[in-house]
């Protein structure tokens, strides 16, 4: 399957009670995708901006990060990332996204079930 982006669904919310709002595009939706997969998305989150402190039980979390820098959170540390970069998170894991750039954070975000 082959998605344009322009046919993509997009939206702009709050996530994971943050600071502001990120827009998700979603590049497919997870009735599309044959494996158990929560969410298959581009996120952006301003500068400024950030997606609140979750965790990730039953699941994980693929971060590729596509453009900006900013900070992963994982309740003990504040890991600088910037484009090229990618982080995991699940096992019962927590983390949290912070845009402290002058520019977007772009992410690419899969979040894959475990059963």
């Amino acid at each position: 399957m082959i998605r344009k982006a322009s046919q993509m669904e997009t939206e702009v919310r709050n996530i994971r009670n943050g600071i502001g709002n990120v827009t998700v595009q979603h590049l497919f939706k997870k009735e599309e995708i044959g494996a158990r997969t929560r969410m298959c998305a581009r996120l952006t989150v301003p500068p400024g901006a950030s997606i609140g402190m979750h965790k990730h039980e039953n699941e994980d979390e693929l971060f590729v990060i596509t453009r900006g820098m900013g900070l992963i959170d994982d309740g003990k540390t504040k890991v600088p990332v910037q484009a090229g970069d990618a982080t995991l998170t699940g096992k019962g894991e927590s983390h949290a996204v912070i845009n402290n750039g002058q520019e977007p954070l772009e992410m690419i975000a899969v979040i894959m079930l475990y059963s």
